[in-house]
């Protein structure tokens, strides 16, 4: 078997998208806690509903370092149901190895609801607990561990185990919501382990658990162990410590605004990932990875706008001026 450059772990799931038009925000006056809400007890109507097959943090990174050109593989568990075959004909489209993935007679695959309102959504998520059991795999060049159910503490010890009797694989950790609600000391050798931790801010603050500005939070998730620490932060791009230099980097510029953003954090994070395996600095590896985002936040899903590799060059040779990385002062 062909080496594999990118093995991503985590769950897989079906999102049902549902274009909302009758909503409303309500945000505190800083628009850090928002709600969206609906009339209580009535009928509420809907735009669309979209389905979208082999989804989560884990296999969006497997399908974008697929398209940009890497030999990539996903360990995820699935039920035998329809949704499950569905994702497995939409990995075997992506060129995703499945080798690893699991299927069960008696759980369901996971399926999640996305409330779906102007560009922004809120995602309703249920985890079967899946008999998780991580595989025999040779290996692989990286590991992408990402987002799991909250019944995977023994996984998450067998994984560790896997990565520490193989120290040349580089881990690359993108903690998904159950596994920052473990808590630090619970996932410590995940973060003292990992070649790059990545998070958005609110995540690195629940991480912490404490309100940092950006160059504390960049140096506290360093202190855990990890050699490189990204963090996004939605519209204002991303913050990189790459290990010896700490870098700004915008989003790239679009005068078209985004439509929906589902993917948008994880095609940042895989894509990353995916240009240091392809030889990429950590400050240009963002800047592809901004680059992918701008692309999946123009269609409906986490996957359907990553681009391959080529398009990706493409559009990087087009890009603004002003789309560079600048180191923080």
């Amino acid at each position: 078997m062909q080496k594999i450059d990118f093995l991503a772990v985590g769950d897989i799931t079906v999102d049902s998208f549902i274009r909302m038009k009758d909503a409303s925000v309500h945000c505190d006056l800083n628009r850090e806690h928002c709600q969206i809400c609906v009339r209580f007890g009535d009928k509420v109507p809907y735009e669309f509903l979209v389905d979208v097959p082999a989804v989560g943090n884990s296999p969006n990174a497997a399908v974008a370092a697929a398209r940009l050109g890497l030999n990539s593989a996903l360990a995820t568990d699935l039920g035998t149901d329809e949704a499950g075959e569905e994702c497995r004909a939409q990995l075997e489209k992506e060129h995703v190895n499945q080798t690893w993935v699991s299927s069960h007679e008696k759980l369901p695959t996971n399926h999640h609801f996305v409330l779906w309102y102007e560009d922004e959504r809120t995602i309703l998520v249920n985890h079967a607990a899946f008999p998780y059991k991580f595989p025999d795999a040779p290996e692989p060049r990286w590991m992408y561990v990402s987002s799991l159910g909250p019944d995977s503490q023994k996984y998450h010890q067998e994984i560790a185990a896997y990565l520490e009797a193989h120290p040349s694989v580089k881990l690359a950790f993108q903690p998904g919501t159950f596994q920052i609600n473990f808590g630090m000391e619970t996932m410590k050798k995940f973060y003292s382990r990992a070649e790059v931790i990545v998070a958005n801010l609110n995540e690195a603050e629940k991480i912490l658990k404490t309100k940092l500005v950006v160059r504390d939070s960049l140096e506290e998730l360093k202190r855990l162990g990890s050699k490189m620490v990204l963090l996004t932060d939605s519209r204002n791009g991303s913050y990189l410590f790459d290990g010896q230099t700490s870098w700004h980097i915008p989003i790239y510029p679009d005068e078209k605004p985004p439509y929906e953003r589902t993917g948008a954090g994880d095609a940042t994070a895989s894509t990353f990932v995916s240009a240091l395996i392809l030889g990429k600095t950590p400050a240009e590896a963002v800047r592809w990875g901004h680059t992918n985002s701008r692309s999946v936040v123009q269609e409906v899903g986490a996957q359907k706008g990553l681009l391959t590799r080529e398009q990706l060059e493409k559009t990087l040779a087009e890009a603004p001026p002003e789309f560079i990385a600048e180191r923080l002062a």
